[in-house]
């Protein structure tokens, strides 16, 4: 099922081209996919991210990771900061199946590759999480194996967004969140490059929501008296995604660049928001089994780096809108409603 995104409300963000699936799918190679859980209480999933489609361990790609606020439980970031590759798939899911999902992840690393642990080091599983708990049963620990294996069998260039896979059971602004993804268009030296986004959004209080501009928030309250303004808490994961060729040190710098986006949906990064963003090219490629002294990796002219700042905000906001957009309506643990944006609008 694919979803109709904000754009098809006639909600247009910032002036960018967007790629042919408006998604992170639109970098070449890279491919998304779900397991959901949705059977009264539990509603739940995991959402598996696949950087190309080669092996990812042999063939590493540049990458880089940034904690706006660290109230969070991920796993794999700190080699990411310090040796800038990425080198298994990305899995995201809820904040108690972290461990379920590191085991199965380093299990199907194994799998695929029988030098890990072996003949030569081991792998670094990244999984990054939100807490579903609100909605879905998390005590349950109801994610097991078979659904991150499943959720990596499915990943596919086109892939539904909204309260499905990791998104299931997750609430952004008072409303059902969850998985959304954007694109953007952006042009070096007479050459179209990709920069892709996808969120897992659990954060925000509906009296900050902003759509495009406009503090619509307030009316939302008023509109839907059921709905608590709590304060700003929850998490949001951020995975970008692109093909323009950079350094670890240009990614890290460009993938900072969510957060204007993210605040332009009515954030401010609440004290028990986790916020993390993880970002990877597929322009460079870094071998495991390298046998030079010295490579060769092309990188962009720092000078022109602006304008993918520019499209990485617009990107990043416009992915937390289809969460919204894309969700359909639920009910919490306490049987309350959760409604989703395109119920109110």
């Amino acid at each position: 099922m694919i979803n109709k995104k904000i754009r098809d409300y006639g909600i247009n963000i910032g002036n960018f081209t967007t790629g042919s699936n408006n998604s992170i799918t639109d970098v070449k190679g890279v491919k998304v996919g779900h397991t959901t859980l949705d059977d009264g209480v539990i509603k739940t999933g995991v959402t598996a991210i696949l950087p190309h489609e080669g092996n990812i361990f042999k063939d590493k790609l540049i990458a880089a990771c940034h904690v706006i606020n660290g109230f969070g439980k991920s796993t794999g970031l700190i080699q990411i900061e310090e040796l800038g590759t990425i080198e298994t798939p990305i899995i995201l899911t809820n904040t108690l199946s972290v461990g379920i999902a590191h085991e199965t992840l380093v299990r199907y690393m194994l799998a695929q590759n029988d030098d890990i642990g072996s003949t030569t080091g081991t792998v670094n599983p990244v999984i990054c999480e939100c807490n579903d708990g609100v909605i879905n049963d998390i005590r349950g620990l109801h994610i097991k194996q078979e659904h991150i294996y499943e959720a990596i069998e499915k990943c596919n260039i086109e892939f539904a967004e909204g309260n499905i896979g990791a998104g299931t059971g997750m609430v952004c602004y008072g409303l059902k969140g969850g998985i959304g993804s954007s694109s953007r268009i952006v042009e070096l030296e007479n050459t179209q490059y990709t920069i892709g986004v996808l969120v897992l959004s659990n954060f925000g209080s509906l009296e900050d929501f902003v759509l495009n501009g406009d503090h619509i928030g307030p009316k939302l309250v008023e509109k839907t008296k059921e709905i608590d303004t709590t304060e700003d808490k929850g998490s949001i994961i951020v995975i970008l995604a692109t093909d323009i060729p950079l350094s670890s040190r240009q990614l890290k710098r460009i993938i900072k660049r969510v957060y204007p986006g993210i605040s332009r949906t009515g954030s401010y990064t609440g004290n028990g928001s986790g916020e993390v963003v993880i970002g990877f090219s597929t322009a460079n490629i870094i071998k495991h089994y390298e046998e030079k002294d010295v490579i060769d990796i092309r990188v962009i002219n720092e000078n022109k780096i602006n304008k993918i700042f520019k499209a990485t905000v617009e990107a990043t906001e416009e992915a937390i809108l289809n969460s919204l957009i894309c969700s359909t309506s639920s009910i919490d643990r306490d049987g309350k409603q959760v409604y989703s944006l395109k119920d109110l609008i």
